[in-house]
């Protein structure tokens, strides 16, 4: 048990770094109350599971230690619902609709496509 968690933890660990390094480049890039960091890791974030997934489900290609690291570790650590939770009560309180309902929306529809296509793309 100490040994998986460690393994999930060392993905999780990198996950994070580079989910703050990609909120960073989209703040750098694009200055909008949009919240494009959190969206960005998010769709990216559903179809990497969606390839791993599909990997993990064909026959055996990514190991358990892989699958924590990967899946666990570094897919959880770089998608974020907590952040997309808080960015969408931003953009409640600051009386964004349009934003608000164009992230709910894309964030989900996007997410669950992406999950399905990188699964397809394995398949």
């Amino acid at each position: 048990m100490i040994k998986a968690m460690l393994i999930a933890g060392m993905g999780g660990f990198i996950g994070t770094c580079l989910r703050f390094l990609t909120g960073k480049l989209c703040h750098a890039i694009c200055v909008s109350a949009f919240p494009w960091g959190t969206f960005s890791v998010n769709v990216i974030g559903s179809f990497l599971i969606g390839i791993l997934f599909g990997l993990a489900e064909k026959g055996n290609l990514i190991s358990s230690s892989m699958n924590l690291f990967l899946i666990t570790g570094f897919c959880g650590g770089f998608t974020t619902f907590s952040s997309m939770a808080d960015d969408m009560y931003l953009l409640l309180q600051q009386r964004h609709w349009g934003y608000f309902g164009l992230y709910v929306s894309l964030s989900f529809a996007l997410g669950l496509v992406l999950v399905w296509l990188g699964r397809s793309l394995v398949k």
